[in-house]
């Protein structure tokens, strides 16, 4: 099963709505909630592809999907359970 990671404010719609996508799917994710901090929010971005600060900002294996409508988008085209499935690289 894929390592996925997803960062998050609380209350944000659009997080929200790409846990529930993970959830219906019984995806385990690791959740970072970075409401109001800076430090983690330019980690979540220097981590990105796009250097994008708005959230949620969503991983799968170590690489950047995007955010909610990249998430469903991949859903809709039936790539997210192919990437779901693959197993992290483990680097030596």
């Amino acid at each position: 099963m894929a390592k996925v990671e997803i960062y998050t404010w609380l209350t944000c719609p659009f997080c929200r709505r790409a846990k529930q996508l993970l959830n219906s799917k019984k995806v385990n994710y690791i959740e970072y909630h970075i409401d109001g901090d800076e430090q983690a929010r330019a980690a979540m971005v220097k981590r990105g592809s796009d250097g994008k600060r708005s959230v949620p900002q969503i991983f799968i294996n170590d690489s950047h999907i995007g955010g909610s409508d990249a998430l469903a988008q991949l859903e809709r085209s039936g790539k997210l359970d192919t990437l779901l499935q693959q197993t992290p690289l483990v680097s030596q």
